[in-house]
């Protein structure tokens, strides 16, 4: 696919992308409604399994982005052979990965949440929700190296429809698995859990389905053996490395955050997780934007028009503000409306407990808007040490602040939210620097 710097572009790029690579923050929300209705303790629990989950997906995600760059660059040279190639290597390195964290999961998560979690009926909850999802990373692995690799050919509109049928059947055996219809006895929390792994288990056979009958990439040679060398793995880890600590540091200070809100009460840890499941629903169109803008910026230096990448981001920048101002306005402004079919009960308690806080989750969204595409760009030029760098100091400044905030003097959830816009306020300095020094120009893989 030939890009341009066009709107159009942008949106028939990105719009996809919001579904798939939001995909896990999706499953996430659903087993968040459905455990609010089961059970207050499970859906406390789950606001911080989440997060703990969502960290180990980042790192299989993180390494799917750098494929997904090195693939467009490929894509952008037409060297389409070397782009299969490189999804070919991707693909091992996602299987054994994947490998490597299931083991993890499975025979020491419950030893990492002693470190953090206080309360024992909350700890066994979390161990209950992590057995049955650690199967999940398998597919959830390899599911996102498929993404990678229509993503990075600038190819993506199936991947609106495999994650259609994601949700279709996460909410289905959600319903049946966690309040045990149709036979089945109530799960709770171990059956959002089950839910989710086999329905990513449904998303990835119909992709490889797809990707089976896609005539259209065979001149990719995806289903041949290609020669892979020790250089295709270590480039693809040179590139990948810093984004997969990237995801790591953003996800795992949050999951901090969740552990320190967890000792105030858990009354403040049910309002934090409403906020944080209303956060990753009106972030989807930043996440799509941030992945389709890795995509073009990587496609067009393989094609040797540099020129065009920051023009492109900016445009990405007003259209990413512009959509989450769209979504997000009306929920933050009648949250009683637009919450209560997802979270409402009979007194609508945490809703009515939430709302004063809407108005700093619009602030958070909108510099999140700007430094989310800023700093993606930056990784889209291959700079992912630099990215690496930017965030490693804001994290470390996110957690001190955090602590102290609420472990210390803990003046209330707005000051200790407030740390993701000092956060995301100085990711957007820093990057936007950086892409205006045109250091970026240089570098090659």
């Amino acid at each position: 696919m030939k890009l341009s710097t066009s709107y159009k572009q942008i949106l028939s790029l990105s719009v996809p992308i919001m579904l798939g690579s939001a995909a896990q923050n999706i499953i996430v929300l659903s087993d968040n409604v459905f455990l609010y209705h089961y059970s207050s303790t499970d859906f406390a629990a789950a606001g911080l399994v989440g997060v703990f989950y969502l960290i180990i997906a980042s790192i299989g995600y993180g390494f799917s982005r750098g494929g997904q760059i090195i693939i467009a660059r490929r894509n952008g040279e037409h060297n389409y052979k070397g782009a299969g190639t490189d999804f070919q290597a991707l693909f091992i390195f996602e299987l054994a990965l994947s490998v490597i964290l299931f083991l993890f999961l499975q025979f020491l998560s419950r030893d990492f949440f002693q470190l953090f979690i206080k309360n024992p009926e909350i700890l066994e909850k979390c161990v209950a929700y992590i057995q049955p999802r650690s199967w999940g990373v398998f597919f959830s692995y390899l599911g996102v190296s498929l993404i990678a690799f229509y993503t990075g050919i600038a190819k993506t509109k199936f991947i609106i429809y495999d994650t259609i049928v994601l949700i279709v059947v996460n909410l289905i055996l959600n319903y049946v698995l966690v309040f045990g219809k149709f036979g089945f006895q109530p799960m709770g929390i171990a059956g959002a859990a089950l839910a989710s792994t086999l329905a990513e288990v449904v998303a990835f056979i119909v992709f490889i389905g797809y990707m089976i009958w896609d005539k259209s990439n065979r001149k990719y040679e995806l289903l041949s053996i290609h020669s892979l060398v020790v250089k295709d793995f270590k480039n693809m880890f040179s590139i990948s490395t810093p984004i997969v600590f990237q995801s790591i540091l953003g996800i795992g200070s949050w999951f901090l955050f969740f552990s320190f809100i967890e000792n105030v009460g858990s009354r403040e840890l049910e309002i934090s997780n409403l906020l944080r499941t209303v956060y990753l629903i009106l972030s989807i169109p930043c996440w799509g934007y941030s992945a389709g803008i890795n995509t073009m910026v990587s496609n067009f230096i393989g094609n040797k028009k540099r020129q065009a990448v920051f023009p492109i981001i900016i445009k990405t920048v007003k259209l990413n503000l512009l959509s989450t101002m769209i979504i997000s306005l009306p929920v933050l402004l009648f949250p009683e409306f637009f919450l209560y079919p997802l979270f409402g009960k009979e007194d609508m308690t945490l809703i009515l407990l939430s709302k004063p806080y809407m108005l700093m989750l619009f602030a958070i969204l909108m510099i999140f808007g700007i430094g989310g595409i800023f700093i993606n760009g930056l990784i889209g030029t291959g700079h992912t040490q630099t990215a690496l760098r930017i965030q490693t100091i804001f994290t470390v400044f996110y957690i001190i602040y955090s602590y102290l905030m609420i472990k210390h003097w803990y003046f209330g959830l707005n000051w200790a939210w407030a740390a993701e816009i000092f956060y995301w306020g100085g990711i957007t300095i820093m990057s936007l620097l950086f892409l205006k020094t045109k250091k970026w120009h240089f570098l090659k893989f």
